[in-house]
């Protein structure tokens, strides 16, 4: 099993980002795959969900500024992030849980990526 980001960065408040994840070694598309993002000195947080049926879930910090979406056919996870603040700065990491899933909570996850650095600016 693989999960490997790409896409970080570092970009100045305001701009954009467009984090990937490729998925390799399981039927991605039975699993549920989802975004987090640990600060330093901070707990690991979810940042949004995208279920086996499509259906999202997003962290109440980033609705409105970022998106999520699945390719299904490449096996690949993306985060589109807009408006981009300070206090996006962290390492983002996806995770994939086997089947129907839509809580944001780290330890419920079956597999981890490694994570993409993304810094943002002010």
């Amino acid at each position: 099993v693989q999960l490997v980001e790409s896409g970080g960065g570092s970009v100045q408040a305001g701009g954009s980002l467009r984090l990937s994840c490729a998925a390799s070694g399981f039927t991605y598309s039975s699993y549920s795959m989802s975004w987090f993002r640990q600060a330093p000195g901070k707990e690991r947080e979810g940042v949004a969900i995208k279920g086996r049926d499509g259906a999202t879930r997003y962290a109440d910090s980033v609705k409105g500024r970022f998106t999520i979406s699945r390719d299904n056919a490449k096996n690949t996870l993306y985060l589109q992030m807009n408006s981009l603040k300070p206090e996006d700065t962290a390492m983002y990491y996806c995770a994939a849980k086997y089947g129907y899933w839509y809580r944001l909570m780290a330890a419920d996850f079956d597999y981890w990526g490694q994570g993409t650095q993304v810094t943002v600016s002010s």
